[in-house]
């Protein structure tokens, strides 16, 4: 017996700037925090439903009927993702398949990959054009400190997981590797990763450290020592630079401008601001981080949340 759907508004957000996939219409398909880890630089903040339990959440037709309004918008992908892991919705295979019978767009999932030991969800997305796991550590201490999973997944679990859609899945497969100052960043920490990407073989790796405001007090690593990680980690290795896009026109600009007008009255947190502006907390976030680089904003952490106010 399927799980009954929790209903909800703004499912299909954006599009917004991708750093990776350009103008990107994302597709929240999990509540807000609910995940297999609990990383400790997510963005999105601490997760507070931890669980490798899959469910549906919302119900597709619900979904391909918002996404049918938005198409008029012209993104370059759309993307699988979710205010935690989008994997751990169940129904995203018949999903992918609605989708591609209204539009050609192609289809990204990202995901921590930490599900792909399940030949399930392997199946579930097989049919994306583009899967972007994630791999942040080489060992299974170093899994447990960064990632914080839930107990059912090991570190060998989800690196088999990982090879194992590699050789199944003929789309383009990218890995991402975040790079945690301290923690993952030493030359024995990069060469324990190196092995493992060996053993996956993705496309290509993408480096990503902190830029947002973090769900812990973790630091990030200089671009610098990024560009060194490149040449050591993986013969196809990129830095992920920040996206550089148009603000000043469009609709983007206009819900930035939104985003500052609340804030000038009180510091709020990205819920708050999601809530009040009626958009996706993932949405929120690209305006925040853009608002943050171009000095309009400033995050505070306070009885440790963050908080965003006005400069």
């Amino acid at each position: 017996m399927k799980d009954k759907p929790t209903q909800k508004s703004g499912h299909v957000f954006g599009p917004v700037p991708s750093r990776r996939l350009g103008r990107s219409l994302g597709i929240d398909l999990i509540p807000s925090k609910t995940c297999t880890y609990d990383c400790l630089y997510c963005q999105v903040g601490r997760t507070t439903q931890k669980t490798v339990e899959r469910k549906i959440w919302i119900p597709v037709d619900e979904i391909i009927a918002e996404l049918k309004d938005k198409l008029s918008t012209k993104p370059d992908y759309i993307t699988l993702s979710g205010s935690g892991e989008p994997t751990l919705y169940s129904d995203c295979g018949r999903l992918i398949r609605e989708i591609k019978k209204i539009t050609n767009i192609p289809i990204a999932v990202i995901t921590n990959g930490s599900l792909l030991f399940m030949p399930d969800v392997r199946k579930d997305i097989e049919d994306a054009d583009m899967v972007i796991p994630s791999l942040d550590a080489g060992d299974e201490e170093t899994f447990k400190k960064i990632n914080r999973p839930a107990a059912e997944i090991t570190f060998d679990k989800m690196l088999q997981g990982l090879m194992d859609f590699r050789n199944e899945f003929a789309g383009k497969y990218w890995l991402e590797v975040f790079i945690v100052a301290g923690l993952n960043d030493s030359d024995e920490q990069i060469d324990s990763l190196a092995a493992c990407i060996e053993k996956i073989k993705p496309d290509r790796v993408q480096l990503n450290t902190v830029t947002r405001p973090p769900a812990e007090d973790v630091g990030a690593v200089s671009h610098q020592r990024l560009e060194q990680i490149a040449q050591r980690i993986y013969k196809n290795t990129e830095v992920i630079a920040d996206f550089k896009s148009d603000d000043k026109t469009g609709d983007f600009k206009v819900k930035s401008d939104d985003v500052i007008e609340m804030l000038k009255r009180r510091p709020c947190s990205a819920e708050d601001i999601a809530s009040g502006l009626k958009m996706s907390k993932l949405e929120v976030l690209k305006h925040i981080e853009k608002l943050i680089d171009s000095g309009r904003i400033e995050a505070v952490r306070q009885n440790d949340k963050i908080y965003y106010k006005a400069i």
